[in-house]
């Protein structure tokens, strides 16, 4: 009896362990800050996550989940060779963690940097991914940029590999202005969703309006806590002949030799 019983709280010690480590959703939030942005665009995608994140949906949605809780990163990335951690791993799983990172976002200044790695930010989300500390019922890279790829390793191998280890990677592309140089593509979207997004139950909201930051960030992080079908979404986009996903490459290739 006494060796069953030191069993059973055995068990429950290691269970109570096992679910203080867990979390319905690690997520890491890479955001492009290229000077192909804007200041004030990349003001308004700061303030856009920041909002975010003291919005009481987003609580709903992180309290409603399995466990209730989540861990989430900001990264800030742009060329192959820059990816910064803005906000480290914290576990969200009340309104005051959440607005605490949301003033962790408000603390640090907006990096500026050249070139666009799509490839370079999710292989450092990948890195990121494997030291979370915590099991992760699911994992996420969730990608925010204005361009295609155009610097590190081709995007669709880098996706693949993510892919791959179970990670879902979903897109905000940023499409407020019109395409005038060489770094910029007119349907960006159709290249997230040929060239960028993937995993399981993947998606995207494309941003075409400066008054749709917020909500369009909102009702994505929403999405991916609550892991809500989002096939609507892309629907729009989904009878479109297939982009080049080398496409960023080229232009850089004859920016290059210009």
């Amino acid at each position: 009896m006494v060796t069953a019983l030191m069993a059973a709280a055995l068990w429950l010690s290691a269970s109570g362990a096992k679910a203080e480590t867990e979390v319905d959703v690690a997520l890491v939030l890479a955001v492009d800050v290229s000077r192909s942005m804007d200041p004030d665009e990349q003001e308004l995608q700061r303030q856009g996550f920041m909002e975010a994140f003291r919005s009481p949906q987003v609580h709903d949605a992180i309290r409603n989940g399995m466990l209730g809780r989540i861990i989430v990163t900001y990264v800030e990335w742009s060329g192959v060779d820059y990816q910064a951690v803005v906000v480290p791993w914290t576990i969200v799983e009340s309104p005051e963690s959440a607005v605490k990172f949301a003033e962790g976002l408000g603390n640090t200044p907006i990096g500026r940097v050249m070139r666009t790695s799509i490839s370079g930010a999710i292989d450092f989300g990948v890195k990121l991914l494997d030291k979370t500390g915590v099991e992760p019922i699911r994992r996420v890279i969730d990608i925010s940029g204005d361009g295609p790829n155009s610097s590190g390793r081709g995007v669709v191998e880098a996706r693949n590999e993510a892919v791959a280890k179970g990670i879902t990677i979903n897109g905000l592309p940023i499409m407020l202005k019109r395409p005038s140089g060489f770094g910029d593509m007119e349907n960006l979207d159709h290249y997230y969703r040929d060239c960028v997004i993937g995993g399981e139950g993947a998606f995207l909201i494309p941003v075409r309006e400066r008054q749709q930051f917020a909500d369009a960030i909102r009702t994505k992080i929403i999405r991916e806590i609550a892991a809500v079908p989002a096939e609507p979404l892309i629907q729009k986009i989904q009878a479109d002949a297939p982009v080049n996903c080398l496409e960023g490459e080229r232009r850089m290739y004859r920016w290059d030799r210009n």
